[in-house]
C-alpha cells in the first residue's frame, strides 16, 4: 500500500536558442495515520546544472541553497548527522546524475518538491536532444510532461522517442511545430499508466527524448541580446575529409573476458566503416606495446580484411603501460605526416580505449599528461574511452581536454559494443580542420573557446562572448577553416537591434545583485528590484515588482498586480475617527462590496530620492478581502518562476 501518494507530477521544459530550462514539480500527501518519510528522486542529465530547489510542507516553503559539489558533499554529511533535511547529486546512470532528498511529513500533510535545472543542448547526428528521465515509481493521478521550444532560426524537424512508449501510450504524445515554435505534451490518464488492467504498477519508467533541429539558411547564426552574443556554426553540404586514425587499445589482464570480446567486436565493425581514402593502424598495449603495422596504412578493402584477422587474434594479459601505448599512437601520426604518406588535407586523431590505471613504465598521471602534450604539440585530438569504473576517468578527461579531444565512459554492459561504435560514429566524418572563429578586436571580451581542431558532420560549434563596445551596432563573425579541397571562409553579420527583436520582441537587462528589467515590443516595461536588508534579525531581502507604462497592457491582464493596471471604480463614505487619531477609518464601496479602510501614508521617492514625499492612501483590511479577485492565498506560489 502506497502511504506517500504522489497525486500531481509535472515536468515543464522550456527551450530557447538551444538552452533548456526544466522545472520538475511533485506534489505528494501522506495517507498514513502516522508520520512518514517522503523521498524525492530526480535523475537529470550529467551536463545539466541545478539552479533552484524548494520544499513546501503544509504551505510553508523552504528554499534550497545550491552549492558546488565538494562543498555540497561536506555540508550534506554534516546536515544528515544532525538529522536535518538535505539533498545531494550523485552519479546514477550513463547519461544522468541523481538528486535525492527526503523529508518527514505528518499524517495527512502535503509536501511539494520543486527542482529547476538548466542545460545547453548539444547537437549530435544532426539533432538537439532534450533528455528527460521518467520514473514516478507509482501511478500518478495527474502526470504531465510539457515542452515549449523557441528557436529564432525556425524549427525544421521535431520528433519524440520514449523507451516506455508502447502502442497505447504513443497516441498520448502530442507534438507540433510551426515557424520558430515547437510544442510537445504527454499527459497519460491513470488507467493508461498501468502495466495491466488491474495492476497498481506503472509503465512510466525510462527515457523520454525530444529531438529537433533548426533551419540553416547559412552556416552561421549570430544572436545578440543585452550586450552578449552567441555564435552557432554548423555548415552543411561539405565534402568529407579523409581521416587518419591511431586506434590505441588496452589489452592488459583486466580487459580479459567480456571486455576484450566486446572491444574486438566493436573494433571490427569500426574498421569496416573506414573509407578507402582513410589511413589507420592498431596499437596494443599491456606491459609492452605492439602494433599491427609499422606505419599508418590506407584502408583499402584488402588492408581492412587483414586488420579484421589481426583483431580476432588479440588476447588480453599483462600490466598497463598507458604512457608508451599513447606515445606510440601519436608517433605513428607524426611519422605519417613527416613522410607525406597521408593526404595533406586530412584529419588526424587518436582513439584510445583503456579500463585501468597505468602500472607499468611511466605511471605518474601528471608525467603522462606532459608527455602527451609535448608529443602532440596541439596537432591531434586525443579521444579517451574509459571502459568501466576501475579507470581513472578524471585523468582521461584531463588528457583529452589538454589535447583538443573529449573523454567518454563506456559502461560494462551487454551493449558496450554499441557504445563504442556510437562514439566512433560521432567522429567518423570530419568536414573541417583548424577551425578559427574570429570577431572584431577590442569590441569583444569574455570569449569562450573559439579555436577547434575538427568540425564533424552533424555537430555544432558554439562560441559566446560579451560586447564591450557600447557603440557597436552589429557583430561580425569570420570563420576560417581547412576543407577537403581548400581553405574556406564564412562571414556573418548580425544587427544588434534586429536580433533582439527576433527574440520574441523581448528585451532583458540584468544588473547583477540589483535588478532585472524586462521591456516588451509595445513599450510596456517592468522592473524587479532586489531590496537588501542589512543585518536585521527578522526581515530578509525581498524583491520589489515595479510596472512602468502599465496603461499599455491589455485590459485582460490579470494577477495580483495586473488587475489594478487599469482604474477601478470606488467610493469612500462615512469617514470617522479610528483607533489611531492620526488615521481615520472609512467605508469603501468597491466591486459591490463594503470594506472598512484606514487612512495612511506611503513614501514616494520619485521627486525626492533622499527623503521622499508622504502620499495619502487607504489601507484595506483582512489581506485585501473584497478588493482583490479571489483570496490572497490564491496568489502565493512557492517560486517566482
Amino acid at each position: 500500500v502506497v502511504t506517500i501518494e504522489i497525486y500531481w507530477l509535472k515536468i515543464d521544459c522550456s527551450v530557447t536558442s538551444r538552452f533548456s530550462r526544466n522545472v520538475i514539480t511533485s506534489r505528494a500527501v501522506n495517507r498514513a495515520n502516522v508520520s512518514k518519510e517522503a523521498q524525492f528522486d530526480v535523475e537529470l542529465p550529467k551536463t545539466a546544472f541545478i539552479t533552484n530547489f524548494t520544499l513546501t510542507v503544509d504551505g510553508v516553503t523552504y528554499p534550497g541553497i545550491i552549492k558546488e559539489k565538494e562543498a555540497a558533499q561536506k555540508q550534506y554529511e554534516q546536515a544528515v548527522s544532525r538529522g536535518q533535511t538535505a539533498g545531494l547529486v550523485k552519479a546514477a546512470g550513463r547519461k544522468t546524475e541523481k538528486f535525492s532528498v527526503s523529508v518527514n511529513i505528518a499524517s495527512s500533510s502535503k509536501v511539494i518538491f520543486q527542482l529547476t535545472y538548466e542545460e545547453l543542448l548539444k547537437r549530435k547526428f544532426g539533432k538537439y536532444e532534450v533528455f528527460i528521465q521518467v520514473n514516478p515509481k507509482q501511478l500518478v493521478n495527474k502526470f504531465e510532461i510539457e515542452a515549449n521550444i523557441f528557436e529564432p532560426q525556425g524549427i525544421s524537424e521535431l520528433e519524440v522517442e520514449g523507451t516506455f512508449l508502447n502502442n497505447e501510450l504513443l497516441p498520448v504524445v502530442k507534438k507540433s511545430f510551426s515557424g520558430k515554435r515547437g510544442h510537445v505534451s504527454f499527459s497519460p490518464a491513470i488507467e493508461q499508466q498501468r502495466t495491466c488492467d488491474n495492476c497498481t504498477t506503472t509503465l512510466l519508467q525510462g527515457d523520454f527524448v525530444i529531438k529537433y533541429d533548426v533551419n540553416r539558411d547559412s552556416p552561421n547564426n549570430l544572436q545578440v541580446v543585452n550586450g552578449y552574443f552567441v555564435h552557432f556554426f554548423a555548415p552543411k553540404i561539405l565534402e568529407r575529409l579523409p581521416k587518419n586514425v591511431a586506434f590505441v587499445i588496452d589489452v592488459s589482464g583486466s580487459m580479459s573476458g567480456q571486455k576484450i570480446r566486446q572491444a574486438k567486436e566493436a573494433l571490427t565493425k569500426i574498421v569496416e566503416d573506414l573509407k578507402e581514402e582513410d589511413h589507420f593502424n592498431i596499437i596494443l598495449f599491456q606491459s609492452s606495446v605492439s602494433t599491427w603495422k609499422d606505419n599508418l596504412i590506407q584502408a583499402t578493402p584488402e588492408n581492412v580484411n587483414q586488420s579484421k584477422e589481426f583483431i580476432q587474434q588479440i588476447n588480453a594479459g599483462g600490466g598497463t603501460n598507458y604512457n608508451d601505448g599513447l606515445l606510440t599512437g601519436i608517433e605513428m601520426l607524426n611519422k605519417a605526416y613527416e613522410s607525406q604518406s597521408v593526404p595533406e588535407r586530412s584529419a588526424s586523431l587518436v582513439i584510445m580505449l583503456s579500463d585501468g590505471e597505468a602500472n607499468v613504465g611511466v605511471s605518474n598521471p601528471r608525467q603522462i599528461q606532459e608527455n602527451a602534450k609535448n608529443a602532440t604539440k596541439g596537432k591531434y585530438p586525443i579521444y579517451n574511452l574509459g571502459f568501466g569504473y576501475d579507470v581513472d576517468y578524471a585523468f582521461l578527461e584531463r588528457i583529452s581536454t589538454e589535447n583538443n579531444g573529449v573523454a567518454r565512459r563506456i559502461f560494462e554492459d551487454s551493449d558496450a559494443t554499441l557504445q563504442l561504435q556510437g562514439f566512433y560514429d560521432e567522429v567518423a566524418n570530419p568536414l573541417l580542420t583548424e577551425v578559427e572563429l574570429g570577431y572584431k578586436e577590442n569590441a569583444i571580451s569574455d570569449l569562450t573557446q573559439n579555436s577547434f581542431k575538427h568540425y564533424y558532420d552533424g555537430s555544432e560549434i558554439v562560441v559566446a562572448g560579451r560586447i564591450i563596445d557600447n557603440d557597436l551596432n552589429s557583430v561580425t563573425a569570420e570563420v576560417k577553416a581547412q576543407g577537403a579541397l581548400n581553405e574556406v571562409t564564412y562571414t556573418e553579420q548580425s544587427d544588434v537591434e534586429e536580433t533582439t527583436k527576433a527574440l520574441e520582441d523581448l528585451t532583458l537587462i540584468i544588473k547583477r545583485k540589483q535588478s532585472v528589467e524586462v521591456s516588451m515590443d509595445n513599450g510596456a516595461k517592468f522592473i524587479v528590484v532586489l531590496h537588501q536588508v542589512w543585518k536585521h534579525p527578522v526581515h530578509q531581502d525581498f524583491l520589489g515588482f515595479y510596472m512602468m507604462d502599465s496603461h499599455r497592457l491589455s485590459e485582460q491582464t490579470h494577477g495580483l498586480l495586473g488587475q489594478f493596471f487599469h482604474p477601478i471604480d470606488f467610493d469612500i463614505l462615512e469617514v470617522h475617527p479610528g483607533s489611531d487619531p492620526q488615521k481615520p477609518d472609512a467605508t469603501m464601496i468597491v466591486k459591490n462590496n463594503q470594506l472598512t479602510v484606514t487612512r495612511g501614508w506611503q513614501k514616494d521617492y520619485i521627486a525626492d530620492i533622499q527623503q521622499g514625499a508622504n502620499i495619502p492612501c487607504w489601507f484595506i483590511h483582512n489581506n485585501g478581502d473584497g478588493l482583490i479577485d479571489g483570496n490572497h492565498t490564491d496568489y502565493i506560489v512557492p517560486s517566482i518562476f
